[in-house]
C-alpha cells in the first residue's frame, strides 16, 4: 500500500526542481492546478498531461511513482465517471444524444466531461506527487507560511494553518504504512484483503470497516505522541517565531513562475 502513496514522501535527486525556492515552487504548482481545473478541452488536457511527465523528467523522479498514486483513486474515478456519464445529460452547442432511456440520458457533452474530468484528476495527482516528492516537509511549511503572510495583516493564524495543512500532508504515507500493518494482521487471522476483483468496489470497501476504528486509535495515538513531543520543545502556537532558514530568489526562481503562467495562458487562451 505504500507503495501507492506518493503524497506526503520526499525522494532526493537534487535535481534543478528540488533546488527551487519553496515560495516560488508553491506558487507555479498552484497556477497550474488552477488552470488544469479551468481547462474543459481535450488537446488542452492532453498538453498539461505531457507537461506533467516532462516535470517528473526533470525532477529526475520516476514516473511509475506517479502512476502508483493513481492506482488508489482509480474507484473514485470509476464512480465519478459513471455518475456523469448517466446523469450529466446537457446538450449543447449542437451536442449529439447517445441514449436516452427514462432519467438517464448520454450525450456527447456527458462523454467529453468524463474524459476531461479524468485527465483532470490524473494531472492533478501528477501534479501533487512532483511537488511532494520534490520538497521537503520544511521546505512545504516554511513556503506556505511567506506566501500567506500578507493574510497576517487581517490576523489569519497563517502559521498554524501551514503546520496543520503540513502535518496532514506528512502524516499520509504514514496511515498507510499503519493502515497496511493491519491489513496483514488481519490476513494472518483469516481475513480476505485485495483478493476480490477490483471491480467490485462496494465489496472491497466493506472488507475494509474492520480497519477503521483501529486505524482511527492509531491516528490519535499518534496526534498525542505529536503534542508530547512539540511541548517538550516548548512550542507555543501564535507566539512570535524567528526563522532559521531565509529564502532568497534566483533567477531559476523567476523563471520557473513565468514558465508556469505561459504554460497556463497557452492552455487557455489557445482555440485547441
Amino acid at each position: 500500500m505504500t507503495r501507492n502513496i506518493t503524497i506526503g514522501q520526499y525522494l532526493p535527486t537534487a535535481s534543478v526542481v528540488h533546488r527551487l525556492d519553496p515560495r516560488f515552487k508553491l506558487g507555479a504548482f498552484v497556477i497550474l492546478i488552477l488552470a488544469i481545473a479551468i481547462c474543459d478541452t481535450y488537446v488542452g488536457n492532453l498538453f498539461a498531461l505531457a507537461i506533467c511527465i516532462w516535470m517528473f523528467q526533470i525532477s529526475r523522479i520516476p514516473l511509475h511513482y506517479g502512476i502508483s498514486g493513481i492506482k488508489p483513486a482509480i474507484p473514485f474515478i470509476i464512480i465519478l465517471a459513471i455518475m456523469q456519464l448517466l446523469f450529466y445529460g446537457e446538450v449543447v452547442n449542437g451536442g449529439t444524444v447517445y441514449l436516452k432511456y427514462g432519467f438517464i440520458t448520454i450525450t456527447s457533452e456527458s462523454v467529453r466531461l468524463v474524459i476531461v474530468s479524468a485527465m483532470r484528476f490524473v494531472e492533478v495527482i501528477f501534479l501533487s506527487s512532483v511537488l511532494t516528492l520534490s520538497t521537503s516537509t520544511t521546505e512545504l511549511t516554511h513556503g506556505m507560511e511567506r506566501l500567506l503572510g500578507p493574510l497576517e495583516k487581517v490576523k489569519f493564524p497563517v502559521h498554524a494553518f501551514a503546520l496543520i495543512i503540513t502535518i496532514a500532508v506528512r502524516f499520509v504515507p504514514t496511515f498507510a504504512m499503519e493502515m497496511e500493518k493491519m491489513m496483514k494482521a488481519q490476513a494472518s487471522r483469516g481475513a480476505d484483503f485485495g483478493t476480490g476483483e477490483w471491480w467490485r468496489i462496494i465489496q472491497r470497501t466493506k472488507d475494509m470497516f474492520p480497519i477503521i476504528i483501529p486505524l482511527f486509535n492509531v491516528a490519535l495515538s499518534r496526534a498525542e505522541d505529536l503534542i508530547l513531543a512539540m511541548e517538550a520543545r516548548c512550542y507555543t502556537p501564535g507566539a512570535a517565531r524567528t526563522r532559521y532558514t531565509q529564502y532568497k530568489a534566483v533567477g531559476k526562481d523567476y523563471v520557473a513562475l513565468i514558465a508556469s503562467i505561459v504554460i497556463s495562458v497557452i492552455m487557455l487562451a489557445i482555440p485547441w
